[in-house]
């Protein structure tokens, strides 16, 4: 059961095959997910819910895969170590003033770090309730993504900030506005920490690299449109490799090859907007969500409609890079 309104957040555990997605229902969930030659199969495990059910929009591994945290619309960040008994809400470890809408793990410094509504990224040790760090953004939090020794965060008004997290004060690396005309959706690192992809919701990926020699190789492509329709980019996920996947409003995922500017394959709509999605650690599998994004706010809410989450075994062949012709 993926739970009874929009699925916000997928994330994979670092160490095994364990899935966690959170929910607009206010719901945690855990599954313990089983591969044996391609067949997938996911056996819930748990379930916690934030504070008078509101919404989870957000979620992260600790590196050790012990311990998910988790924020959203009650304004806080939560602890949650699996495999402990829990009665009521996660354990709470830090606020906001508003809703969080991003959460990472800085492994380098062992603190987690969350974007909000309040124009605010708060830096977090979970045996202290006050931040050990915070940083003013240029607007509200999108989103943000750690990756090793980079975090990229994305804001309203287009910024984009890159931060050197290698030590206990993270320092800014790059700040520009986004090379996308319209609103910023989504943001990910690529694996090799030497860039990021950044989506917006006029169906448009921007790949961006950090260091000044190689910026000549930044690109934009479009996706995620039909006709003269034309949807958001709700996300972006990176496999182990390097190759990507795209998600959108449309319902379709597209696996891309940034270095050779090629896609690798497109899924068939799914008829609902996929909101998020990730690839496990291994990269084999491929996890994703189909619900509704709220992008439209409730007038477009459809009470009763079923959340779906898909885990895709991926074939080698359907994400490595293909030979050049």
């Amino acid at each position: 059961q993926a739970g009874n309104d929009g699925i916000a957040s997928l994330c994979w555990s670092p160490t095994q095959n364990i899935l966690i997605s959170t929910n607009w229902d206010g719901g945690v969930r855990c599954w313990e997910v089983q591969e044996q030659v391609g067949q997938v199969q996911a056996v819930p495990k748990a379930q916690v819910n934030h504070e008078n059910n509101s919404p989870v929009l957000c979620s992260t591994f600790a590196p050790d895969g012990t311990t998910v945290f988790t924020a959203g619309a009650d304004k806080a960040v939560r602890m949650w170590k699996l495999g402990q008994q829990t009665t009521g809400p996660p354990q709470q470890i830090g606020a906001h003033s508003q809703p969080i809408k991003s959460i990472g793990f800085i492994s380098a410094s062992n603190l987690i770090v969350s974007g909000g509504w309040d124009n605010k990224l708060n830096f977090w040790d979970a045996r202290s309730p006050n931040p050990v760090g915070s940083i003013d953004l240029p607007g509200k939090c999108y989103d943000l993504d750690v990756r090793g020794n980079v975090m990229a965060v994305a804001t309203q008004g287009r910024h984009l900030m890159i931060y050197d997290v290698t030590s206990g004060q993270p320092r800014e690396h790059i700040r520009k506005q986004s090379p996308l005309k319209h609103q910023t959706r989504c943001v990910s690192c690529f694996p090799d920490q030497t860039g990021f992809a950044v989506g917006s919701i006029e169906g448009r990926v921007g790949i961006q690299y950090n260091n000044k020699a190689q910026e000549k190789n930044n690109f934009a492509f479009k996706c995620h449109r039909e006709r003269e329709n034309v949807f958001a980019v709700n996300a972006i996920a990176f496999h182990p490799i390097g190759t990507f996947a795209t998600c959108g409003a449309d319902g379709v995922i597209s696996f891309w090859d940034k270095d050779n500017k090629q896609k690798l394959k497109g899924f068939e709509s799914k008829g609902k907007p996929i909101s998020c999605a990730g690839f496990n650690a291994q990269g084999n599998l491929f996890a994703y969500g189909a619900s509704y994004d709220w992008s439209k706010g409730s007038q477009f809410h459809a009470p009763g409609t079923s959340n779906e989450i898909y885990i895709h075994y991926t074939a080698e062949a359907e994400i490595k890079p293909k030979k050049k012709r």
